[in-house]
């Protein structure tokens, strides 16, 4: 048994550091290690983690964002509370907590749909840089101000199970996935009788609400164009078991055996069609009787995908029709690109757009598309043209006060979109995930924002990241950033910046002046006053600023360290 478990880590490990690839570079997956752009509070009234990868909408008024420390809420639009988490969980237990990781990937149901109180989450973390499956979390009722979870292990199988059950008519061969290495839910949905998860090494599998089980899918390999499991016929006695012809569930590498198509990132399902996005092209199931799928495999060159690691899916439904979405990577072929593909007749032929944009997530409405990117936020109204938003940036009005809540997200990169038409924000609004907080838009064209991030301490003054490097924190427009707190008094104007090496020379200065809209947030990109990168080395930053109403500027100081 223990020589299985090290074969199978052995045998992903390759495909693994690949994989890798496809994903955030800032999201990594921590059991109890937090970096300095996450908040070391315990407090559960605030965001635990500014790397925000899900943004999923509930109810009237909702928002869920899975982060890179476990799940935030936001109830009324501007307070959040962070779901409480724990290392003591077992298989099948009921609990208020969830496991501790990140999260990599959540679902709901439908507003309006017989499952809209639903929830499901996966919990990720890493063991010795590998990725690990924590385990999956279900409530019934997260629409309450309490929420009960299940908690459920990672889901795997059972070393001696060579054949597997599927349908009701047959089984089907396969190689056992044992472990939790390897084995993370990038992506979930539900449908009206199943919850559908994909995995890296688990593959496609579905839990079935009726008596909670889970059940191992198969997609076809990478040689099929199509794979039936619903007739008689596709299937061979052998033994006391009718096991599917010519087929073996293997989620290696092809050089072992195995098939990419078996490795599932991304999911997307509707009435009896299932769309999962693999290593290896887009596979349309639909659903027959005693729930078997019949398959189409759609790749990268033969059906015009631009590539073929498919990590997101989306359906945009328009004037009757339907438009299914995907976010496509290239993979092994040096002639696979970046991009959308999309189809408008149900895969019988794909088209491109975005080529060369790394999308990591995809929404629609009606006309409108949305797509985040390593750039930032794409839109489109035709599907042809597209438009790319300024980076988030808040100046909120202060009622009676000639001075502005500001704010901005300091990152490129957008990790999650999800268009929001509930009446309690305003009908059309957006929200976005990056690895600099959450933001959300009452206006679609992104005029102004609300930044939802980590709280620190609000009583202190620090600097974060820090240590900070320019290139490599907080990247806006090929700047990097450190981020200044301060505890000013609420009216002030202007806060006064003064940055000194360790020989207390002024190497740069500057004021921000909330009065300014556009000033944005408190920030130093790392550079003297004659543009130049300061060398690495402990600085000293002093920030001018009265301590209350009645009070003259006074200095605070804080202690930066700077490594490139």
């Amino acid at each position: 048994m223990k020589q299985f478990i090290l074969l199978v880590i052995l045998l992903f490990n390759a495909d693994l550091i690949y994989a890798q690839k496809l994903f955030p570079s800032e999201y990594v997956f921590r059991s109890s290690i937090v970096d300095s752009t996450d908040s070391l509070s315990s407090n559960t009234n605030t965001m635990r983690s500014n790397v925000v990868t899900e943004v999923i909408l509930q109810g009237e008024k909702l928002v869920w964002l899975g982060t890179g420390l476990g799940i935030s809420i936001i109830r009324d639009s501007l307070s959040i509370e962070t779901i409480q988490d724990t290392m003591e969980l077992a298989n099948g237990s009921f609990t208020n907590r969830i496991p501790i990781g990140g999260i990599s990937a959540m679902a709901t149901g439908d507003q309006g749909g017989p499952y809209e109180k639903f929830m499901f989450a996966a919990v990720a973390g890493s063991e010795n840089d590998i990725p690990i499956g924590k385990g999956i979390v279900f409530t019934t009722d997260a629409t309450d101000s309490t929420i009960n979870w299940i908690y459920y292990d990672q889901p795997i199988d059972d070393a001696l199970s060579d054949t597997i059950p599927f349908g009701d008519i047959g089984f089907i061969a396969v190689l056992p996935v044992t472990v939790p290495q390897a084995n993370v839910t990038y992506d979930m949905d539900l449908s009206e009788e199943f919850a559908w998860t994909a995995s890296w090494a688990g593959g496609l599998r579905r839990f079935k609400f009726s008596d909670q089980v889970w059940e191992r899918v198969p997609l076809p390999m990478d040689n099929q164009y199509e794979l039936t499991t619903c007739k008689d016929t596709s299937y061979i006695r052998v033994g006391g078991k009718y096991i599917l012809k010519d087929y073996y569930l293997n989620p290696r590498d092809p050089l072992d055996g195995g098939n990419h198509n078996h490795k599932a990132f991304s999911v997307l399902s509707y009435s009896d069609t299932i769309w999962v996005g693999t290593a290896n092209g887009i596979n349309r199931g639909i659903l027959g009787s005693g729930n078997c799928i019949d398959w189409k495999h759609y790749s990268y060159p033969m059906d015009n995908l631009s590539g073929n690691f498919v990590v997101g899916l989306e359906i945009q439904r328009l004037n009757g029709k339907r438009i299914i979405w995907a976010a496509t990577v290239n993979a092994d072929d040096p002639t696979e690109q970046r991009g959308l593909s999309y189809t408008i007749d149900d895969g019988l032929s794909w088209n491109t757009a975005l080529l060369g944009e790394r999308i990591y997530n995809i929404a629609s409405f009606d006309s409108l598309v949305f797509a985040a990117s390593a750039n930032g936020l794409w839109k489109t109204e035709d599907g042809i043209n597209w438009a790319l938003y300024n980076p988030a940036h808040q100046a909120i009005p202060v009622p009676n006060t000639a001075i502005y809540d500001l704010d901005e997200v300091l990152a490129d990169e957008v990790y999650s979109i999800a268009f929001d038409n509930r009446s309690y924000y305003g009908d059309r609004s957006i929200w976005i995930g990056t690895g600099d907080g959450a933001a959300h838009s009452y206006d679609l064209d992104g005029l102004n924002w609300k930044v939802f991030r980590a709280e620190y301490d609000i009583d202190e003054d620090y600097a974060y990241p820090n240590p900070f490097s320019p290139y490599t924190h907080n990247v806006l427009n090929n700047n990097g950033y450190v981020r200044f707190h301060t505890n000013e008094w609420s009216g002030t104007f202007v806060i006064d910046i003064d940055i000194y090496n360790f020989a207390m020379e002024k190497v740069f200065a500057t004021s921000f002046d909330k009065r300014n809209s556009s000033s944005g947030t408190l920030k130093w990109d790392g550079r003297d006053q004659q543009g130049t990168y300061v060398h690495n080395g402990v600085y000293f930053v002093k920030l001018t600023y009265p301590d209350n109403q009645n009070s003259k500027p006074s200095p605070h100081w804080v202690k930066l360290i700077v490594v490139k």
